[in-house]
């Protein structure tokens, strides 16, 4: 297997560009190396195979859109309070739009997964551990809410999410920021 870093990630960058497009069954090591315009091969050259070019994609769209800390340390010296949780989830918001081939690549893999046992263990792992991180952050900060109330606020904001994604009509007479902004005033003990 090649070792190439950038050329592997331009690699799984270009597999969720595919899987976001034409969904499970159009991910083809082929139809990565073509989404990549690099010869024929070249995919088969950093992946087995294709299970494990998605567990890889599952990997890779965690990295996108995982916040640059630098800009959360920024933001997080802030007094702790439910506007402050709601910027936080804005942001959220923000990386899903400026991302959106990796959060629709990330619900295809979730798809994927319920027919894949070796895909549902990984993914539920790491959407565990993702969770339980955004938990421990959030107590850590001092942030306002207990346990329950982040995972409340990472539902919710999951449901969002789906919907903007896949049938972003149904929230068309809200904007996103402001359903965010009142989801935490209204959870969130003030």
């Amino acid at each position: 297997m090649r070792q190439n870093p950038a050329r592997r990630n331009a690699l799984l960058d270009a597999a969720i560009e595919v899987l976001a497009r034409e969904g499970s069954r159009g991910l083809t090591l082929r139809a990565v190396d073509a989404q990549a315009a690099v010869p024929v091969g070249t995919c088969s050259n950093y992946f087995r195979n294709r299970d494990e070019l998605l567990l890889q994609i599952m990997r890779r769209t965690h990295e996108r859109i995982t916040p640059d800390p630098d800009q959360v340390a920024e933001i997080m010296r802030a007094e702790p309070s439910a506007d402050l949780v709601a910027l936080l989830l804005r942001q959220v918001r923000a990386r899903m739009e400026a991302d959106r081939a990796g959060y629709i690549a990330m619900l295809e893999l979730r798809l994927e997964s319920t027919r894949r046992p070796e895909l549902g263990r990984e993914l539920t792992k790491n959407r565990a551990e993702v969770l339980e991180e955004n938990v421990r952050f959030h107590l850590d900060a001092g942030l306002p809410g207990d346990r329950t109330d982040v995972v409340l606020l990472y539902l919710a904001v999951s449901g969002m999410i789906l919907d903007d994604l896949t049938v972003p009509e149904v929230l068309a007479p809200y904007t996103g920021d402001d359903l965010i902004g009142e989801l935490a005033h209204r959870l969130l003990p003030q």
